[in-house]
């Protein structure tokens, strides 16, 4: 989440002024993600967090995103719900920008994750993804391997500030990956961004998932993978085998992985790496100095792309 777009008071209270969710008692904005400008909302009545959908979000992708929310909280997945306005409408426009409300999870999120916390992760990533597997509509991953190609061309001309020659490098990755990448393993909804920040806690279990604004459909084990590498290493940058064994274990509990997945499991880390150096790239060089966001560091991701490049087979990663 973050503030890209400031909401005035005058604005606010036009908007409140469709909905029956009582009369504000707090507001501000939220720092943490990089995506959208987000905010909470304290009202006599609850509590909300409205968004202002910009950047890579497609206004007509909000259906999707909005639509699978409900899906999954039907489903018993407990995530935010949209919430209506007293016309039976969720999609809004706020200064320029599509907006939405939805409702306020409690719980809090994890900088040092245990091993129990990714088992908990790993039942929960399990049950989205079978939860999504009736859902009606679908959205293609903008953000698989022709997307991250598209991503390279952008940034092609200034990755090398980041490190001398990095540009080179990057183009035999993206290269191997594209020529390897499988089709034919398991696919359905994914959350496609299942970061520490995106999942709440309470007693040590997930109590929520939020951030659905990547959301698409894709390889389940691409999704894993994803999760693995923002939930398995550790600040210094080491790969902790403890942590992936107890969120694998934790998946598996729920939906088992098939043989042709796991075997898939080195290639995916690989390509969620690349993936998350990319977009960390791509904002580290156009993010507004204005914009109310702390900047990831895409560094981070190149350096596990460099683990996975070493490994061989997925009892690496203690399966």
């Amino acid at each position: 989440m973050a503030v890209y777009t400031e909401v005035s008071v005058e604005d606010l209270d036009a908007l409140l002024a469709k909905y029956d969710i009582g009369q504000v008692m707090a507001f501000k904005g939220i720092a943490e993600g990089v995506e959208n400008s987000n905010f909470y909302l304290g009202t006599d009545k609850g509590q909300y967090i409205l968004t202002l959908y910009e950047r890579r979000v497609a206004a007509g992708d909000l259906p999707f995103f909005l639509g699978l929310m409900e899906h999954l909280a039907q489903k018993g997945v407990n995530c935010p719900l949209p919430v209506q306005d007293r016309e039976g409408r969720i999609l809004q426009t706020l200064a320029g920008r599509p907006a939405a409300f939805v409702t306020f999870l409690p719980g809090y999120s994890l900088r040092r994750p245990r091993p129990a916390h990714c088992h908990s992760l790993g039942e929960a990533l399990a049950r989205l993804h079978l939860a999504g597997r009736d859902f009606a509509l679908n959205r293609d991953n903008a953000l698989s391997v022709r997307g991250w190609q598209e991503l390279f061309a952008s940034i092609e001309g200034l990755a090398d500030r980041l490190v001398p020659k990095i540009s080179a490098s990057l183009e035999r990755h993206l290269g191997d990956i594209a020529a390897h990448w499988p089709t034919d393993l398991p696919r359905g909804v994914i959350h496609a961004d299942l970061f520490p920040d995106n999942v709440f806690f309470l007693d040590n279990r997930v109590s929520g998932l939020i951030d659905f604004y990547f959301a698409c459909n894709d390889l389940f084990a691409y999704d894993l993978a994803i999760s693995m590498n923002a939930w398995c290493f550790e600040v210094d940058g080491a790969f902790n085998v403890t942590k992936a064994r107890a969120l694998f274990a934790g998946y598996n509990s729920v939906r088992a992985l098939e043989a042709d997945e796991v075997a898939a499991l080195p290639l995916l880390a690989r390509g969620a790496a690349i993936r998350f150096f990319l977009t960390r790239a791509f904002d580290w060089f156009n993010t507004p100095d204005t914009a109310f966001v702390k900047r990831k560091d895409p560094m981070e991701y190149w350096r596990k792309l460099a683990f996975h490049d070493g490994v061989k087979h997925a009892g690496a990663y203690g399966l």
